[in-house]
């Protein structure tokens, strides 16, 4: 097992392993009662019977504790290839890294990346296809690709008239609509839709947004076969069994990721380097500051070159963070933003990111090019959650259309 340095405190040296979070867990029904629509095997595996099949999966594709490729493979299923998102098939592509296509050791099965030369499948990937499955693991943030994924899939299908099944999971910060709305003339990779940053919703009911709202190109829509879950709420707590992609590795990091990766829009590092990612922050320049310290390394697979790479870097240190508050508010925390740009040194480039040589633009991750100018002109939270508003109660409404659950 490897080891990283992380901490460097003036009196004591901290170590922290490689441990990553279970990946596997032997049971079905999960511990609060929720069967996902991969468990729920009997209503659709007859259906996939005798059908060519493609799946876009990742290693959060699972029924109970084993892979949903191989559990159909074993029940003959016909799987004719796989298509690979963000992070690739077996989820250990790291953040941005483009993804070759290859073949899967386990299996035989051709992989077709979809985050490489191409984004979406193309008309020959489907020519040999009856059936799309789509069945990966969301977070519930506007910046978090899959979204970006699932309505390219549904595009190819659409046009090479395919259908497209999708089997629900668990949106980890179904309870969180907040944010601001994105304004459209920020689109970009990291946010493609009118919607806040924490859209509360599952993957299957934002393909039926999707549909609804005529966000394919030409309004054309995509025939969905959407097996939904059993017992699931939108307020429940609920703890992934595996970790979504490699720089959300924690429970804390998934329910944090709202708020913290809007520092990626800033001259902050937020945990990328650490076996901690956006569960600390910091900066050489807050040394003076703050005595939590930690020096982010190149780690494989996680953050090859993560920002002020073997430098020591002080901060805010919300491991421990309390959670359940972000619960009770039902807000983004924006109070870390405004507390670190007040005691950040160089005011001037905090924002900037051009300087480090580091990808990222606030604007296009809060959606909103008021944000930064509101954080820079000493805004409180409440008034900068209250120009949220109106975006937000056009969208909560328009949600509504398309929910599966209470």
């Amino acid at each position: 097992m490897k080891f990283y340095q992380l901490l460097i405190i003036p009196t004591l040296v901290l170590f922290f392993s490689s441990t990553k979070m279970k990946t596997q867990r032997v049971f079905t029904k999960h511990e609060n009662g929720i069967l996902t629509g991969a468990d729920q095997t009997e209503k659709y595996i007859p259906y996939l019977q005798n059908k060519r099949i493609a799946i876009l999966a990742n290693q959060t594709t699972i029924i109970g504790n084993k892979h949903f490729v191989d559990s159909l493979l074993k029940r003959k299923i016909n799987i004719v290839k796989v298509f690979g998102p963000e992070h690739g098939f077996r989820g250990n592509a790291s953040n941005g890294a483009r993804v070759s296509n290859e073949k899967d050791a386990a299996t035989g099965i051709n992989i077709i990346s979809l985050y490489g030369a191409k984004r979406k499948p193309s008309a020959s990937d489907l020519a040999d296809v009856d059936l799309v499955v789509f069945d990966i693991q969301d977070v519930g943030c506007r910046f978090y690709t899959y979204i970006n994924i699932l309505r390219d899939v549904m595009e190819s299908c659409a046009d090479n008239n395919k259908e497209l099944m999708i089997l629900d999971r668990p949106n980890p910060n179904g309870y969180l609509i907040d944010g601001p709305v994105l304004d459209m003339k920020l689109k970009s990779g990291i946010g493609q839709f009118p919607i806040p940053i924490a859209h509360g919703m599952t993957i299957a009911e934002f393909a039926q947004m999707i549909n609804g709202e005529g966000w394919l190109p030409n309004k054309k829509t995509c025939r969905l076969k959407i097996i939904p879950m059993k017992d699931y709420r939108h307020d429940m707590n609920y703890e992934l069994p595996v970790k979504p992609s490699p720089n959300l590795n924690t429970q804390q990091s998934i329910l944090l990721y709202p708020s913290t990766c809007l520092f990626e829009g800033t001259a902050l590092n937020h945990g990328r380097g650490t076996m901690y990612p956006f569960t600390i922050l910091g900066s050489p320049k807050l040394k003076d500051k703050y005595s939590f310290s930690y020096t982010p390394v190149s780690i494989s697979g996680m953050s090859e070159t993560p920002l002020y790479m073997n430098e020591i870097c002080y901060g805010l240190d919300l491991r421990n963070y309390d959670v359940s508050i972000l619960r009770k508010n039902k807000r983004i925390n924006i109070q870390w933003m405004i507390e670190l740009y007040n005691a950040y040194p160089d005011k001037e480039h905090f924002f900037d990111r051009t300087i480090s040589k580091q990808i990222g633009n606030i604007d296009g991750l809060s959606g909103d090019s008021k944000f930064k100018k509101q954080i820079i002109a000493g805004k409180s939270v409440e008034e900068i959650q209250q120009s949220w508003e109106p975006g937000l109660v056009q969208y909560k409404t328009m949600r509504k259309k398309y929910l599966l659950y209470k």
